[in-house]
């Protein structure tokens, strides 16, 4: 098989998998919602306007989620032995990277694409012109590129649940400062043409991993 065509193959697994249990989709969008609503009745009364702290409420949310998410996916295979099938099949192990990439992404913007029209009744804001999807596609495949290889180093460890977040979030702080950011100022009206230092942060930040993680999961996975 080619490598793209094991990419392929490794995604739809884990969406046939997704689909018969329910698993990641549904703890992912139950702790994000829970993180909206109870964000939403935290500021309500205590903030001036509340477009200044969505941009927060909006990643925290993501990233929550998406840490709960990364967490699910290797743990399922690992206990399903279905990790060890992966490493023992004669494919390169940067195929199984990206094929995992390309799975957590799909998740995470399925939950995305609940959860933020549920922000904007919440609070009353547009978040789905061009410049915030942009700002939010790259911050999310950031957040899926570091992600992958640190539940891949996490899953491994006795205390997984609570290595990951230690592990990934110092790692995200450029990312998810740059999306909190670029989120807040296009809500304040500023155009996404005026953020280039941010989006040039966000930009290197997703090719600098994407190119790390490419050249180092392979010994992750063996280690």
């Amino acid at each position: 098989m080619s490598f793209w065509h094991v990419v392929g193959a490794i995604v739809w697994k884990d969406i046939r998998a997704e689909l018969r249990t329910k698993d990641i989709f549904s703890s992912m969008f139950v702790f994000a919602l829970l993180s909206v609503i109870v964000f939403n009745f935290a500021f309500e009364l205590r903030v001036p306007a509340m477009k200044m702290v969505v941009p927060g409420i909006v990643w925290v949310a993501i990233s929550f989620a998406g840490t709960l998410g990364l967490n699910r996916a290797l743990v399922i295979e690992q206990d399903k032995g279905s990790l060890a099938g992966l490493l023992l099949a004669p494919v390169d192990r940067s195929a199984i990277y990206f094929g995992k990439l390309l799975g957590n992404l799909l998740f995470m913007f399925a939950v995305e694409i609940v959860i933020l029209p549920l922000v904007m009744v919440f609070y009353n804001l547009s978040l789905l012109s061009a410049d915030h999807l942009l700002v939010l596609l790259l911050g999310t495949y950031g957040f899926a590129a570091v992600g992958t290889v640190f539940a891949a180093i996490a899953v491994n460890t006795r205390a997984r649940e609570v290595m990951l977040p230690i592990l990934l979030f110092p790692v995200l702080l450029p990312v998810l400062i740059a999306g909190v950011k670029m989120t807040g100022a296009l809500l304040d009206g500023e155009a996404l043409s005026t953020l280039g230092n941010w989006l040039q942060i966000m930009a290197v930040y997703d090719i600098g991993f994407t190119v790390v993680a490419y050249l180092t999961f392979g010994y992750v996975m063996e280690e």
